[in-house]
């Protein structure tokens, strides 16, 4: 395989410092060469590589922003997005793999836990010693997550839950769920942990995207947690809200990486594959394609680029990162296909990486919140009234 050029047609690289760049390119080094040679053998079996787990924390890569004390490599977000558009840059899967792990599982229990649980669980999570998932998804409530119908009941001796949640990313091979419940009528986070009576994540399979990745259902019923497991600063809804968030922060970021991949695949094609006795590269439709792509690309790195500046001041909103996630995602899921039929009758083989990315980007896009969604919630921003009902 070739390596991998990426598209820079503004000179970012500018705009990055040394460790910036050092984190992004040794990220960069591991996916080009520890990564994409297996790929498509799981993409095609719908399998994860665990056995990237003990290379990823090696890397630093669990929760990169969260201080060292709990195990964290205390980087920067700008730092963080890159490491994000290269693992996406390898799959989806990966990089839903390490956002689940660091944004939903590692950032509530620091935002949200004690002392304890944070000193139990972060440590463990960023040397991949233990995997989690997080439980917000409900069978019959994705976009309004306010509707869900899982319960905690409090009891002398803690809690007791019982519901199910879907679309469950490592829930099959997690150690602890991240959960949310309503108490009281008032959702709450709870820590349930694998092999707790009542307890269950079968895998879900037949998937047509993001088939290198675990997805999961949970079960619960009648799981007993003790009152230590609860997520003590989590109130309402603004807790889940909190770290989808972060995680779409990430996602900004990782959907350019499968969009990059995408478009370095096709332009190095374009050039070598002859039609009409000259390369495809040197037809007007082509270039159109290259140049509208590279253009909008090119916007999203800008956009992303800002979004992590203003969350290293503290100033980003969730807003923000709405308008990142719905662009970014778009722009990736609208270059795969415009590459996918530049490839012909290529695109659809997995010995390129179009067709896995545009696969997956259809998912990418619809979860933590779908186009239309991020759309409302711009909408109101801008005008101050509500749409969602």
């Amino acid at each position: 395989m070739e390596a991998f050029r990426q598209l820079d047609y503004l000179a970012l690289d500018d705009q990055f410092s040394d460790d910036e760049r050092m984190v992004r390119d040794t990220v960069r080094s591991w996916v080009s060469e520890r990564f994409l040679p297996g790929i498509m053998e799981h993409f095609e079996r719908g399998t994860y590589p665990l056995e990237t787990v003990p290379e990823l924390a090696e890397m630093g890569v669990f929760g990169p922003t969260l201080p060292a004390e709990y195990g964290g490599a205390g980087l920067n977000s700008v730092a963080a997005g890159l490491i994000y558009q290269e693992l996406e840059r390898g799959d989806s899967g990966l990089r839903s793999f390490v956002s689940v792990q660091g944004a939903l599982v590692m950032y509530p229990i620091y935002a949200y836990g004690t002392e304890e649980q944070k000193r139990r669980w972060l440590p463990k999570l960023a040397r991949g010693e233990a995997i989690g998932c997080f439980g917000l998804t409900e069978p019959d409530f994705g976009s309004n997550p306010s509707g869900m119908l899982t319960t905690a009941r409090k009891d002398a001796k803690g809690y007791v839950l019982n519901g199910r949640k879907m679309w469950i990313t490592n829930g099959t091979v997690s150690d602890v769920a991240v959960v949310w419940a309503k108490l009281d009528g008032r959702i709450k986070g709870f820590l349930v942990e694998k092999g707790t009576p009542g307890f269950s994540a079968p895998e879900q399979k037949h998937k047509l995207s993001l088939r290198a990745s675990i997805t999961s259902e949970l079960v619960l019923e009648d799981v007993r947690i003790p009152e230590s497991n609860l997520l003590p600063k989590a109130d309402g809804l603004k807790g889940p809200l909190g770290c989808l968030t972060q995680a779409r922060y990430g996602i900004a970021w990782g959907a350019l990486g499968a969009a990059l991949a995408c478009f370095d695949e096709a332009l190095r094609y374009s050039k070598s594959r002859i039609v009409f006795d000259k390369p495809l590269a040197g037809f007007q439709i082509p270039q159109k394609k290259l140049a509208d792509m590279a253009t909008q690309i090119t916007l999203g790195q800008l956009m992303a680029l800002r979004m992590g500046r203003l969350k290293d001041a503290g100033k980003l909103t969730p807003q923000h990162v709405s308008m990142g996630k719905r662009n970014n995602c778009q722009v990736a899921l609208d270059v795969s296909r415009v590459c996918r039929d530049m490839l012909g009758a290529n695109g659809i083989s997995l010995e390129y990486q179009t067709a896995r990315h545009m696969a997956n980007l259809e998912s990418v896009n619809t979860y933590e919140g779908t186009h239309d969604i991020h759309t409302l919630a711009i909408g109101q921003e801008l005008t101050g009234i509500p749409a969602f009902r």
